[in-house]
């Protein structure tokens, strides 16, 4: 896919893929707002800027591979990929539908552009280790990015793919961690302290980078130099805000799981309308 380097477009796109969110949220009537609204900057960066891949392809033996591992915010990734190409932005209308093809976490053989199926926390880092350590047996030159939440720092597994990855001095690595601060039940720190999370990594033996997950040029800067790091993984803590561009959304845990009513979609599409007529006029 054609790189987008003009970081106003980009933001435009990620104020598109926001809009889509809603939209798809509001017509399935479940399913997680806040984290979707969250990493939308994070997935344009990936999927328009950094990562080599082909939505007229999507097996092809050259592309970087992208790992959910927080499954339940897929809406971001379905509403990116359709952007993309990878499938009709109309079926975005689908999602949590009976037979869709836009299920509540994502499954692989559903969907072009999958790469895993993922639901269970915790697993998703675990996997995209596995694949860059088969990647590195096979001396192929692909890279494997991971998104992986916060709360779900609090499995076990997760860690032991840690462990893995730096064990195996995986530098075709790089994990995202969705940095908001918030799960089901409440804050991450009430729930299950997480911080210092940056020292918990590097005493793990990763490198580690921490960005404005919000802001799009610096995430890519830090999305780039993360491939260029050598001899151990890589992990960018993406400190963002939950529910980002929509102001009853933001930091508020309560929207982790529920989703938009049709009164709340319309307020929230109208914030996010003024947001890129400001975005279009460069004051923002």
């Amino acid at each position: 896919m054609q790189k987008i380097t003009d970081v106003k477009e980009l933001r435009l796109l990620a104020n598109k893929i926001r809009q889509d969110i809603i939209k798809s949220l509001v017509e399935a009537k479940s399913g997680h707002t806040a984290g979707s609204l969250g990493m939308a900057d994070v997935l344009t960066a990936l999927y328009y800027n950094i990562m080599k891949h082909d939505p007229q392809k999507p097996g092809w033996p050259q592309r970087d591979y992208f790992i959910l591992s927080n499954g339940h915010i897929c809406p971001v990734l379905y509403a990116t990929l359709a952007n993309a190409g990878y499938l009709p932005v109309d079926e975005l209308m689908t999602l949590r539908k009976l037979g869709t093809r836009l299920q509540g976490h994502p499954h692989r053989v559903a969907l072009p552009g999958l790469e895993t199926s993922s639901g269970p926390l915790g697993s998703g880092l675990s996997q995209a280790a596995g694949i860059a350590y088969g990647l590195k047996m096979d001396g192929k030159p692909n890279y494997v990015f991971c998104l992986t939440g916060d709360g779900e720092h609090n499995e076990g597994n997760l860690w032991e793919g840690v462990m893995f990855a730096a064990k195996n001095r995986l530098d075709n690595l790089t994990v995202i961690l969705d940095r908001n601060y918030i799960q089901i039940d409440g804050t991450t720190e009430d729930v299950m302290p997480l911080d210092p999370v940056k020292d918990k990594y590097l005493a793990f033996n990763w490198h580690v980078i921490e960005v404005d997950g919000n802001d799009m040029e610096k995430m890519i800067s830090a999305l780039s130099k993360s491939k260029e790091l050598k001899g151990k993984p890589a992990m960018i803590i993406a400190n963002n805000v939950p529910g980002k561009g929509v102001s009853f959304i933001e930091n508020d845990y309560e929207w982790h799981g529920k989703p938009p009513t049709p009164e709340q979609g319309k307020i929230a599409l109208a914030e996010l309308e003024q947001l890129r007529e400001t975005i279009t006029r460069g004051k923002d």
